[in-house]
């Protein structure tokens, strides 16, 4: 199989709703950096981490759960997938670990949207909703997977395959309040680039300033 017939992870499609550059970085350049937030996610997910299945009050939790869909060319790991009973049968409930609190972009939504959409291609029924859990708040938010939601993960999907095909970084654009935020920020360097200026005219600028 060509690498560019590669599944795209779950993880780039965040990756690319919050920054198209971030997500070249990882998934394109294989470029990676942890701060202090990465590292909270990290520990948050420690338990999610770990495969295990457990039954509870009637409902068949599975952890770290492997997913996929062929149709749509993408596969990753669900954090929690419960199976809650009813009349019909066993139904598949994705919740994500996020850290922090819940945030103005859909990016953690359509990650999580995707997750259903393998789910509803691995089990052959429909997924209506699932939850997001945040550290900072410890709470569930609750995500339906409405018409919306859906175009909008199958959009993502799609730029996100171009991109990562093309092989092609987007240039960058500094916003404090997401780049500051960041772990790859000074792999990325969106102070510097995002001006226009090349690293050869910043280097001769930092050499004239040194006494």
């Amino acid at each position: 199989m060509d690498e560019s017939d590669d599944p795209i992870p779950l993880s780039a499609l965040q990756h690319y709703l919050y920054c198209p550059r971030q997500c070249a970085l990882i998934h394109v350049e294989r470029l990676w950096a942890e701060n202090r937030q990465t590292a909270e996610g990290r520990l948050l997910h420690d338990r999610a981490d770990t495969p295990q299945i457990e039954r509870r009050h009637g409902v068949r939790t599975i952890t770290a759960m492997p997913l996929s869909s062929a149709e749509l060319g993408i596969a990753g790991v669900a954090d929690v997938v419960e199976f809650r009973a009813d009349e019909g049968g066993e139904h598949p409930f994705p919740v994500e670990y996020k850290r922090g609190r819940p945030k103005a972009h859909r990016a953690d939504e359509v990650q999580l949207c995707a997750q259903a959409l393998c789910l509803e291609a691995m089990f052959g029924c429909k997924v209506e909703d699932g939850a997001l859990f945040y550290g900072q708040t410890r709470r569930r938010q609750a995500v339906v997977f409405d018409d919306e939601l859906r175009r909008l993960t199958l959009e993502t999907i799609q730029a996100a395959r171009e991109m990562i095909r093309a092989g092609q970084t987007p240039t960058a654009s500094y916003q404090a309040k997401r780049c500051d935020a960041c772990s790859l920020i000074d792999l990325c360097q969106p102070k510097l680039l995002g001006k226009g200026r090349d690293v050869e005219t910043w280097l001769r600028g930092q050499i004239a300033e040194e006494p």
